[in-house]
This record gives C-alpha cells, structure tokens and sequence, in this order.
C-alpha cells in the first residue's frame, strides 16, 4: 500500500481511482463494507482503491485538550487499511486552510485536482468542507462536471445496530468488550510505549510494563485478560486499567503482566490486545491482599488461555 503523505504537495497519478473519504477511525465493520465495494470496483476496473483522510483529526486540531477518544493510532489504522486490501491511502494535513475550503473548493482542488478521483463511494453520513457543510448531495451534483461518478453506501447493522465509531466508543469506555468486538470486527487493541513505572509490582512479585497509550479511547478502569504483542510475539497478560488506589497511584495507569516473560520493555512500542473484564478495580486493606488477588487474576488468565 502506497501512502501519500501530503496529497497537495504530491503530484503521483494513479490510474482510474476509486476513492473513499472519511477518517475511518477504528476500521469497523461499517467501514470494511464500503472498502470491499471500493476495492471491488477498483479491480473491475482495472484501477487503485483508495483512501482520502485528514490528518490530525479536525476535533484533535482545534480542541487539543478535547480531543476525541480515538479507536487506533495512526500506525494502526494504515495496518488495518493495508491488510484490508487499499492500494492507496491520501493524506490530507487538516490546518485552518483547509477548515476553510468551502465544499465545491474541496472537491476541485482536493478530491478533483489531486486524487484525480474517477469514482467515489461514501457512507451514509458523509460530510466535507467549511463547517462540513458539504454532503453526498453536493458531491452528486457536482459529478457530471467534474467527471466522476458517486455513490453512498448504507449504514450496516449488526443485531440491529448501526455500526459506528461512536458506538464502538461508548462499548470500550464501559468495558464492554465483547460487544465492541462484534461491532469492530476484530479483539480491540491499543498501542502504547512502555514507560518507568516506579517498582511496585516489582515489590509485589508481578513487574508490570507501565503503557502509554499511543491514542485515548481507554475501556473502563478494571483487570483484563489481554495479550501483549511484542515483536510479534504474543504473551498472555494480566492489565490493569486504574489509579491502582491500594498504592495510592493517582494518575490513571495501564499496567501489564505478561506471564511467563522475562526482560525489559522499557522504550518500546507494543500492542495490548483484550480478550475479556475480569472485574472492576477496587482498593485492597493491605499489600497482602492484593499480592493475594493478583495472584488469583494471573491464575484466571492462565486458565482462559488454556481453555481456548
């Protein structure tokens, strides 16, 4: 897969291209149907299946200290982009000038100009340009002028539900995996780089690598069974999502146990991927008991891991 970093400042043509746009946080089910149908009618074309996203997200550039509970780093989501099959991904660096593109602007300079887009296929609640005032009726009548063919796919519902990121959202912050899985399609994962705790679990017996979440949608403060992906590898792991009050932790903390692993993650990258809630995080009336609960929530993961 091809990314093309600054879309304006990148004069690669690409034959016949059939471009989605939105920013396809989370890569859900929802999104999947529309890329499989751009990516099919990429194929009978003979043409490139791709993607035009803003980067950072609008919310993350103007509200900073606001910003959206994001379902995948940036790295992640072009994994995800890329194993869905794209052929192209076009970045779009979102400033105050590009905030101010009034629509048919956006899709002269942008969508027209520069992706060269000869098909376009959206979802449902597609939206673009100043004050998103652009919808797929716009887009639609501004086709025939500028040579491309439109076209909106539906939402899609799972136990009749429509799929979104926002749905998906509010699954995680409540700690309710499983359903955020059927909607996303896959386990939810977060990336982060280990960082120096201050050796606690090392004094408990279970080290912990303490993560720093690359993006912010957090599930909801508890012990998971997860794995920890390493260099590819997968361990089985214990995560703690908390302040860890037994301590007295007051920032919230991702901490992780990786069973029968050995050595110093400290600086490095790596993926969290949940299985399932244990239970919530709850203040313990001595370091014994918390050694003893811990010791009980290894086990568990152990025998959910043995089990499948």
């Amino acid at each position: 897969m091809i990314v093309v970093d600054d879309i304006r400042a990148s004069k690669r043509a690409f034959p016949h291209v059939v471009l989605t746009i939105g920013s396809f946080d989370g890569v859900h089910r929802g999104h999947r149907r529309i890329l499989d149908d751009v990516i099919r009618a990429a194929r009978e074309a003979k043409g490139t299946a791709a993607l035009l996203t803003l980067s950072p997200h609008p919310r993350e550039f103007f509200s900073p200290e606001n910003a959206p509970n994001l379902l995948t780093c940036h790295e992640k989501k072009l994994q995800l982009l890329e194993e869905a099959g794209l052929d192209v991904v076009f970045i779009l660096p979102f400033n105050h000038d590009v905030a101010g593109l009034e629509p048919l602007k956006f899709i002269e300079t942008v969508i027209h100009d520069r992706c060269r887009a000869r098909e376009i296929l959206v979802g449902h609640d597609f939206c673009f340009g100043k004050d998103a005032k652009g919808n797929f009726d716009l887009l639609r009548q501004a086709a025939p002028h500028y040579g491309y063919e439109a076209r909106q796919i539906p939402p899609l519902l799972v136990d009749g539900e429509r799929v979104s990121s926002t749905s998906i959202r509010e699954r995680i912050l409540q700690g309710d995996l499983e359903r955020a899985e059927r909607l996303l399609g896959r386990k939810y994962s977060i990336r982060g780089e280990v960082i120096r705790g201050r050796g606690i679990g090392v004094k408990l017996g279970y080290p912990t690598a303490n993560i720093k979440p690359l993006h912010s949608a957090m599930p909801a403060q508890g012990v998971y069974v997860a794995e920890v992906l390493v260099d590819g590898d997968r361990h089985a792991a214990a995560v703690n999502i908390g302040i860890a009050p037994t301590v007295r932790q007051e920032d919230l903390l991702i901490e992780a146990f990786l069973l029968d692993f050995q050595g110093d993650l400290v600086g490095r990258n790596i993926e969290l991927v949940f299985h399932k809630r244990l239970r919530p995080e709850k203040k313990f009336p001595n370091y014994d008991a918390l050694i003893a609960q811990i010791t009980e929530d290894v086990s568990a993961v152990r025998a959910y891991f043995e089990a499948i």
